[in-house]
């Protein structure tokens, strides 16, 4: 299997990383910048590309790490050329851009994975078993967090809305996907944002509430106001038997909190937690890999969640803009 990755900065770096402990070829780069993509080739004996169609011609698999506002043209320039496709988070700039990439795909006969990697780290993974299990009961309340510094210099195309969708849709997409893993559909949307500019390029902090279609609620909030280099990411789900816990900063990976019949006391159980076996992308590739090479049929994020995402996103940007709650199913 031939991978060709678009993109040599630090997404398709890292997704060259994971491949590279699959059985996969990773066979051609494309970048617009020389010095990365030279580099990335030298690294793994792949063909540097001038332009995306040389590219696709000469692999399996396209693998998109490019601005968020270039995928939709070449997920479906790669679809029409019968190619594989796997695509960075958020699918999309618009819902219109990834229902036309999940059409194309779909009638091309080609499979379009998107990379929500939040679904591979290992935390989020254990507690989403934990809630399937049913041991917390009912999901009543998902808290998520997921705060750093703002990316990239300040004419970044991360700053043009446009391009990005800003930190809503950039960052918060992870979490709005994780939300609605773990706790089903969203019915409505009501944010708040911070800007430190005017206008919405200097979005720095949103505060989302996503009213899940079975009454659940989640709180997520994301920001770019950090200095370098914090990130700092945390979780909760909390169901009417039991709370589970993974704070920011934490060295306990995972903790559940749990309602005692007898007494009505907490008690805290603990998760056992290691240091992480492998990089969630590495796993993420591995998953990719087989779901690909026919090795499995269960998909763990598929491209109707990524379009479910970016709608998610989207009605949050609105929410904010217009300061009133937006239903999920009006973002077109």
């Amino acid at each position: 299997m031939r991978i060709g990755i678009v993109g040599a900065g630090f997404m398709g770096t890292t997704h060259a990383a994971g491949w590279a402990n699959t059985p996969v070829e990773i066979a051609g780069v494309l970048s617009q910048n020389p010095v990365s993509s030279q580099a990335m080739a030298r690294q793994y004996k792949a063909k540097v590309h001038s332009n995306i169609a040389s590219l696709i011609n000469d692999v399996d698999v396209v693998d998109i790490c490019t601005p968020t506002y270039l995928h939709h043209a070449m997920v479906m320039q790669a679809a029409a050329a019968g190619k594989h496709i796997v695509c960075e988070k958020p699918l999309a700039r618009t819902v219109q851009q990834a229902q036309e990439m999940i059409t194309a795909c779909r009638d091309a006969g080609v499979m379009l994975l998107v990379a929500h990697v939040v679904r591979f780290f290992p935390e989020y993974v254990a507690a989403k078993a934990i809630v399937e299990r049913g041991e917390i009961g009912k999901v009543a309340v998902v808290r998520l967090t997921r705060a750093s510094f703002r990316p990239g210099p300040d004419d970044s195309w991360f700053h043009d809305h446009e391009k990005s969708g800003g930190m809503m849709l950039d960052l918060m997409v992870h979490d709005f996907d994780y939300a609605r893993w773990v706790a089903g559909d969203v019915e409505s949307v009501f944010a708040k944002n911070v800007s430190s500019k005017n206008g919405p390029d200097g979005e720095d902090y949103g505060l989302v509430i996503l009213t899940h279609k079975n009454g659940a609620l989640s709180h997520v909030e994301g920001g770019w106001a950090y200095p370098k280099p914090m990130f700092r990411t945390a979780l909760e789900i909390a169901g009417d038997r039991g709370l589970i816990e993974h704070p920011a900063g934490s060295s306990v990976p995972l903790g559940i909190h749990m309602k005692s019949d007898a007494s009505g006391d907490e008690a805290d159980i603990a998760v056992p937690g290691s240091p992480l076996a492998e990089d969630p992308f590495t796993t993420e590739m591995k998953h990719f890999f087989a779901v690909l090479n026919g090795d499995t049929a269960e998909l763990r994020v598929t491209a109707y969640d990524g379009l479910a995402a970016v709608r998610i996103a989207l009605a949050a940007i609105e929410s904010a803009k217009t300061s009133r709650p937006v239903k999920v199913e009006d973002m077109n």
